[in-house]
């Protein structure tokens, strides 16, 4: 078994059952065009995400980590016309691009994108009232990952879906005293998560054009 095998089988599936029309395949070419960094979820990652949403029934999603908006516009399209998407992104640069993005996909009266730390917007979206949420996804920086989680679990309700992108790090969660800080913050999170008594949670292993990482799934009690 190799990398080779685990992206051919990663295509395989994806050509099936995880098609990307003009708006998913156009996000993706607006990295390059941008000069962003080619690090968004692969289109397998995104149909999986599109499934939990479906399975939990999502009508209010929170993202944690835009970028050019491609794991955004997986999860909107779950979501019934009602429905609605916040998601925060940091970079200026990055959120004016999704917002092209997901206006090309025809879901901009569904999304919103705030921009600005994270750490920062949490909070006021606690005091706005404005989960609780029924499926939250974190993909952003690493190192806060369990603070993102503490106030992902503030504007979550019993059945909140938490997902976490990139816990696993390509094994190097293994490491006992990691140099890379991205590394150290994942452990510190796969670390709270196994201590934390208010939600059922797991951790998937993934393999395939995004080589070897992990999603962490985790159902608030």
């Amino acid at each position: 078994m190799n990398n080779q095998l685990f992206e051919s089988v990663d295509h395989y599936i994806s050509d099936l059952l995880a098609h990307e029309d003009e708006a998913l395949v156009a996000a993706t070419q607006s990295l390059k065009e941008a000069g962003m960094p080619a690090i968004s979820i692969s289109p397998n990652q995104g149909k999986f995400l599109q499934i939990m949403a479906l399975l939990c029934n999502a009508r209010n999603i929170l993202e944690l980590g835009t970028l050019a908006g491609y794991s955004t516009i997986w999860m909107a399209r779950a979501l019934p016309k009602d429905g609605r998407l916040i998601t925060l992104e940091a970079d200026p640069k990055h959120a004016a691009v999704a917002q092209k993005n997901i206006e090309r996909a025809g879901l901009a009266s569904q999304v919103q994108i705030r921009t600005g730390k994270a750490l920062s917007i949490l909070p006021e979206l606690v005091q706005e009232g404005a989960g609780p949420f029924d499926m939250i996804f974190i993909d952003a920086d690493k190192p806060p990952y369990a603070d993102y989680f503490q106030w992902a679990l503030r504007l979550s309700r019993s059945g909140t879906l938490i997902v976490a992108d990139n816990v696993i790090r390509e094994g190097k969660v293994l490491d006992a005293a990691p140099a890379n800080e991205a590394v150290a913050g994942a452990q510190r999170f796969n670390a709270m998560l196994g201590a934390n008594t208010q939600v059922t949670a797991t951790i998937l292993q993934m393999v395939g054009v995004k080589e070897y990482d992990g999603m962490a799934l985790a159902v608030v009690k």
